[in-house]
């Protein structure tokens, strides 16, 4: 049987045909990227013009590898990290079982189990067990914001690779949080463990489809051969290379400054945020329901959650502007009009 679709972040035109409006009116608030794209650089003709050469991949792979600080491997470029989810129940062997951290981002249980991968959600570390073949942590986690240190997952990944499994991190929010990445220490030296990061979260261009893969030669070419030639696009490839080489500090000063605006906007509005990571957060709320659907009737977007009820995830707002429509509309909401 084949599990049903999830319902993800950004679905401003569905809303917009349920609850009126043009979409390009509504706030959308419900996905986790930071909603002030960087500038691009210049992309020149032969980018769009020609396939994308080998010369303009290894650029933009040893332009990763400077900004991961992978010292270990060339970060492999792919159309976005849904892509390689795709391909995972490939390095699950036969009759062992995944191991998922849990809750996480859906699509990771969804492609295994629909795979026929017997599929473990598990709260903590010290549930993965010799029978998992396959784990995957996402660190910063999507939505809660846990956050592993370095040093235990090195220890699950000890313990994995020693019975012949595949780590899998997942660091598409862990711009914000270098310190506890993994990515730095992945490749050949590091065998069982595959580190994925994604480009469009922190630099607000996720309709370009962009990410990377960290890991050992051997899964790397696997994954290579899965997606086939010419998987990026040259322009996606010159725009990545040019925003890993540049200054990032005015985009993280921007997104620490947008994370503070939404955060004091929750709280005048009295709602309890436990958790987030620099790109969103996450309130608990007894009408999360209620609320979600009248912030919809103001034309502006959250993330609900089907498998907690209580749970919203709001992402940030643009600029000053936004954030007092958000206040205008959850002070509306609150008091019931």
């Amino acid at each position: 049987m084949t599990a049903s679709r999830i319902v993800h972040g950004g679905g401003i035109a569905a809303a917009a045909g349920r609850f009126g409006g043009r979409p390009e009116d509504w706030l959308d608030l419900s996905t986790g990227i930071n909603p002030n794209p960087a500038t691009l650089p210049e992309v020149d003709v032969a980018a769009w013009h020609r396939l994308p050469d080998r010369h303009r991949q290894d650029a933009t792979r040893a332009a990763a590898a400077r900004y991961y600080g992978a010292s270990g491997a060339l970060p492999f470029p792919v159309p976005g990290t849904q892509s390689v989810i795709q391909l995972l129940p490939r390095f699950v062997a036969a009759g062992r079982r995944a191991a998922i951290i849990s809750p996480t981002y859906g699509e990771y249980a969804r492609v295994l189990e629909n795979a026929g991968v017997a599929v473990d959600r598990v709260v903590g570390l010290d549930a993965v067990g010799d029978a998992h073949g396959l784990v995957v942590v996402v660190n910063p986690n999507n939505p809660d914001g846990r956050l592993f240190s370095r040093d235990a997952l090195l220890d699950l990944h000890r313990r994995i690779a020693g019975s012949g499994g595949l780590l899998v991190v997942d660091e598409a929010f862990a711009d914000m949080r270098p310190e506890a990445a993994v990515a730095p220490l992945a490749g050949d030296g590091m065998p069982g463990l595959l580190v994925f990061r994604s480009f469009g979260k922190f630099f607000g261009l996720a309709g370009l489809r962009l990410g990377f893969v960290i890991g050992e030669t051997s899964i790397v070419e696997r994954i290579e051969d899965g997606l086939g030639p010419w998987a990026v696009s040259g322009p996606a490839l010159t725009i990545a290379t040019g925003l890993m080489t540049a200054d990032t500090a005015a985009i993280r000063r921007s997104i620490e400054a947008r994370k503070a605006a939404l955060d004091a906007v929750l709280a005048d509005a009295g709602l309890s945020v436990v958790g987030g990571t620099g790109l969103f957060s996450l309130v608990d709320h007894m009408d999360a329901v209620v609320l979600q659907e009248g912030l919809c009737r103001q034309h502006i977007l959250v993330r609900p959650f089907d498998y907690n009820p209580r749970w919203l995830r709001f992402g940030l707002a643009p600029d000053a502007a936004s954030d007092a429509r958000l206040a205008a509309a959850l002070a509306a909401v609150m008091a019931g009009r």
